[in-house]
């Protein structure tokens, strides 16, 4: 049997709440060996961790773009502190899920515009203290992000994801030369995602991670149209479980069979977070 790693799942959501044991249960059912657990603000630091240590899960800490407004500056002394508490603690992966959101129209201006710069790089430079990978948020800010990274470089390679990957070719290449993998999630079972598509296909299976995003970035069985919703048609909730076919989508856009594709997913998924090897046994 295949198995598989879902790279960024948001287990700790509200929407899991009242039955995150039965939707992690579902997910080792269909072959997900293990899922990463993003925090997005100081307040979930405790909650992400104890849910990974729940599950059997791994975990990071950082503070998301769409929450800088909500955050203060001293929750990067907290998320400082946090990982020097938990250095040790073979399941904490990385630093994440930080980055740039420059599609919600109020993040793109001033102040939150600087904001939301402000704690990416803080977060950067804290990710080079600990010496850890980076999960990053990148909503129409590729650009952005590479210029960071490059700023925060310092002679060493990245390891990490960008995060739910659409941008250019160009760019997708930039993140690659700097060390990080790409992942790919529900988005890329659209046909109408014509360049995420291409992307997927043409890319090196070397570059590729997969991950649901869940409960958000839903595969497009999962999708429900404002009219269907206005005729009462709930939006089905997005889950790990769902990763597997998602995978196979990718495999067959590949041409090649989807346990091929599960194997080279999970070894990219361990070279950019390689504390997730420690968890091999499951792997």
């Amino acid at each position: 049997m295949s198995f598989w790693i879902d790279t960024h799942c948001h287990l700790d959501a509200s929407e899991f709440a009242s039955d995150v044991q039965a939707v992690r249960a579902r997910a080792a059912a269909a072959g997900v060996a293990h899922c990463v657990l993003p925090a997005v603000c100081a307040d979930g630091f405790a909650a992400v961790r104890q849910l990974a240590r729940e599950t059997g899960d791994s975990y990071a800490l950082g503070i998301h773009p769409m929450y800088v407004e909500r955050s203060l500056d001293g929750d990067l002394a907290k998320l400082d502190e946090a990982l020097s508490q938990y250095r040790s603690d073979p399941q904490l992966v990385a630093v994440g899920e930080i980055g740039l959101d420059f599609f919600v129209p109020e993040l793109c201006v001033s102040p939150l515009r600087e904001r939301q710069e402000y704690f990416y790089v803080e977060q950067l430079k804290l990710a080079r203290k600990h010496d850890l990978p980076v999960l990053l948020h990148v909503r129409r800010s590729a650009d952005q992000l590479l210029k960071g990274l490059r700023a925060q470089a310092v002679g060493k390679a990245w390891r990490g994801i960008a995060h739910a990957f659409n941008g250019s070719e160009q760019q997708a290449h930039a993140f690659v030369a700097m060390g990080l993998k790409l992942g790919f999630g529900g988005a890329l079972t659209y046909e109408r995602a014509l360049q995420l598509r291409r992307l997927a296909i043409s890319l090196p299976l070397a570059a590729l991670v997969l991950e649901t995003d869940a409960p958000d970035m839903p595969p497009h069985w999962l999708y429900r149209s404002a009219a269907q919703r206005a005729g009462g048609l709930a939006q089905a909730r997005n889950e790990p479980c769902e990763l597997p076919r998602i995978g196979a989508e990718l495999a067959r856009l590949r041409g090649i069979d989807a346990p091929e594709l599960a194997r080279a997913t999970s070894e990219n998924a361990q070279a950019a977070l390689p504390r997730l090897a420690l968890h091999r046994r499951d792997i």
